[in-house]
């Protein structure tokens, strides 16, 4: 729905504003550093190996500049997209987070309230602080996806997924990219793993076909459960066909960088990818997911949803996103840093904030719907 374009909203109410929060990401993220545990901040900023990709997702953004038209009537800004039949206000999802206890207490309650007060999608990790059933009864309404790691015990991955369908969540993501842990410098100096610790055993220890497959069901068990399932080198284009046959729910596949992927997602039948690098926390040197995105989205030609994760760091960034291709955009370390510093109320602002800049991003850019983006000019500079 195209709503009217008011200055106010964007620039001046953030500087009539009582109590000031941190608007950029620089901010926001020196904010989270000083209440975050040491160990608990290394492990959400941080990326693998020596963090090349981690910084190519930025700065590979940065090649990437927007050519704008003027004199276009952008009176009126439509923001919504549509994605599997269901209509959402605004460009861009809330991407999957494991282990959000690490940046507040209230974890992954808070933030599926701060999206559903805007009508966002949540898409719930796997390894959250709290379970599927308890996300789902604090925001029962909203949009709301499960983001599925695959198990060893397919049995565990499928019944994870029928709970997510019964708690009346949207789609299924299912991670493709980590069929091992990637080789994270920071938590190896700071010898710190919060899933031994069980920040992310949530949906575990309420799911009774994992719970069966226990010796018992002691939290030394549960834990060790969850190490023993969590990474899944057998994953195969099989098991994501079987996954399709266990659920009425669209299937996404989140870690595509590749277009022959992309090209055996669709043939799969598969309902939408993800272009992803894991925000540069799985492989270091590979490709940056905006360097991706491009020649994906022209594989797979609009026939099925391309959305886009790994590096959006403000409304420009969504802007050359849908630019370069993709249907929709997901955000992450913004929020989690968000809620480190603030809460539910945190990640209310980080919202409004990237509501309100995107809308003025799209209008400078010279296009007055997210549809419009993609005829947007960008230029690549080296």
């Amino acid at each position: 729905m195209a709503v009217p374009v008011n200055s106010k909203d964007a620039l001046l109410q953030n500087m009539n504003a009582g109590d000031y929060f941190p608007i950029s990401y620089e901010e926001l993220e020196e904010r989270a550093r000083t209440v975050m545990s040491a160990g608990a901040f290394g492990y959400v900023r941080s990326g693998a190996g020596g963090e090349e990709t981690l910084r190519s997702n930025r700065t590979d953004f940065q090649k990437h500049s927007i050519v704008p038209r003027v004199l276009t009537d952008v009176s009126s800004i439509n923001t919504s997209i549509t994605l599997f039949g269901k209509q959402y206000d605004h460009p861009f999802l809330l991407a999957p987070v494991g282990m959000l206890k690490l940046a507040h207490e209230d974890a992954d309650l808070a933030v599926a309230q701060a999206a559903a007060r805007y009508g966002i999608p949540f898409v719930q990790s796997t390894v959250s602080s709290y379970s599927i059933e308890e996300v789902a009864e604090v925001s029962p309404l909203s949009p709301k996806w499960f983001q599925l790691y695959w198990s060893n015990n397919r049995s565990v991955s499928f019944h994870m997924a029928e709970r997510a369908e019964k708690a009346g969540f949207e789609a299924i993501v299912l991670t493709v990219d980590t069929v091992m842990l990637g080789w994270r410098e920071e938590d190896l100096r700071n010898r710190f793993s919060p899933l031994k610790l069980g920040y992310g055993k949530a949906n575990y220890e309420s799911d009774q076909v994992f719970l069966q497959s226990l010796p018992d069901e002691s939290e030394e068990s549960i834990i060790q459960g969850i190490l023993n399932n969590i990474h899944h080198p057998s994953l195969n284009w099989e098991d994501v066909a079987e996954l399709k046959k266990r659920t009425k729910l669209p299937v996404l596949l989140k870690g595509i960088l590749h277009p022959e992927d992309a090209r055996l997602a669709v043939e799969t039948g598969i309902d939408g990818i993800i272009v992803s690098n894991h925000g540069g926390r799985q492989l270091d040197g590979i490709i940056s997911a905006i360097s991706a995105l491009p020649a994906i989205a022209e594989t797979v030609n609009k026939q099925i949803p391309v959305l886009f994760d790994s590096g959006i760091r403000r409304g420009a960034d969504i802007v050359k996103a849908i630019a370069l291709g993709a249907d929709a955009v997901c955000i992450g370390r913004p929020f989690v840093y968000a809620l480190a510093a603030g809460g539910q109320k945190g990640v209310e602002k980080l919202l409004e904030n990237f509501i309100q800049e995107t809308k003025v991003s799209i209008s400078l850019a010279g296009a007055s719907s997210i549809a419009g983006l993609s005829s947007v000019k960008l230029v690549q500079t080296t």
